[in-house]
């Protein structure tokens, strides 16, 4: 696991065991606010470890930002944090987090301690405000990569936890691709300092703009790229032969995993672009 030092009182922790993801901690003078937790517990706990024994302090808010299983499996490992969250994150993990986690217990003893968390905390709609300490953080809905995504932004420092929301690839397979366009739309102009993704590397003040437009890019020739492909004689196989490249992304991002998100991006966007023509 890599840390990574954004600001005085900011870390990042990403993940050396899966798809760069990451984890933020906010230090505050009333104890520390968790961005996501990660999705194996020995790096979880290795980040609760560096709050407890190195920063002298404990976590007393989790952030779950998405239902998603290497956002939120280790929630269970700070017992006395409270948890927020969107409504929708709190539904979706009460109605399938349990089939889930004991899908990751199946497969792996390091799983067994982990348990289901429902965030006691959640909100629906508009700026939802909270304060620890020395730090205001703002949390607002961001739909497109699944419908309970939100980012969250430590108000004071301009440092935008975006969760996947930006990411290396956009990725909308569990959510809505109009509602991505939508989302990133609304996310320019946010003068941020930094930009941490909820995977992959942190994004840097002069960099965001043009990251925010490159997700935008790759969406638009996405949607036109399978528009093509559906209208052409063998749509089956020009679907497959739309890369990651030809939609202005490389392939080679997070190790590689983006060849597999595009692909399901390509084949989640085919679905819904075939139902439109016959509608």
């Amino acid at each position: 696991m890599q840390r990574e030092r954004v600001a005085d009182d900011v870390f990042v922790f990403t993940s050396d065991l899966y798809a760069q993801v990451t984890a933020g901690i906010v230090v505050t003078t009333d104890g520390v606010v968790l961005i996501d937790t990660l999705l194996f517990p020995e790096e979880t706990l290795g980040i609760k470890r560096y709050v407890e024994n190195r920063l002298g302090t404990s976590v007393r808010y989790v952030i779950n930002t998405h239902s998603h299983a290497d956002h939120t499996t280790g929630t269970s490992f700070f017992p006395d944090a409270q948890v927020i969250s969107h409504a929708l994150c709190r539904q979706i993990l009460d109605e399938r987090g349990r089939d889930s986690l004991a899908r990751f217990k199946s497969t792996s003893a390091d799983m067994e301690d982990l348990k289901l968390v429902l965030p006691q905390i959640v909100f629906s709609s508009g700026i939802f405000n909270f304060y620890l300490g020395n730090k205001s953080f703002q949390l607002w809905s961001t739909p497109g990569h699944s419908p309970d995504s939100i980012v969250c932004l430590l108000k004071d420092d301009r440092i935008l936890f975006a969760a996947d929301t930006l990411m290396p690839l956009p990725y909308f397979v569990d959510g809505s691709y109009d509602d991505f366009l939508v989302t990133l739309d609304e996310l320019r102009g946010g003068n941020y300092e930094n930009v941490v993704q909820g995977h992959g590397e942190v994004i840097l003040r002069g960099e965001v703009e043009d990251k925010i437009q490159n997700d935008v890019d790759y969406l638009l020739k996405l949607r036109d790229a399978v528009d093509d492909a559906l209208a052409s004689r063998s749509p089956d196989k020009a679907l497959n032969a739309i890369t990651p490249e030809h939609c202005g992304k490389s392939r080679i991002l997070l190790h590689g995993a983006v060849d597999q998100l595009h692909r399901n991006n390509v084949v989640a966007l085919a679905a819904q672009r075939r139902e439109l023509v016959q509608l």
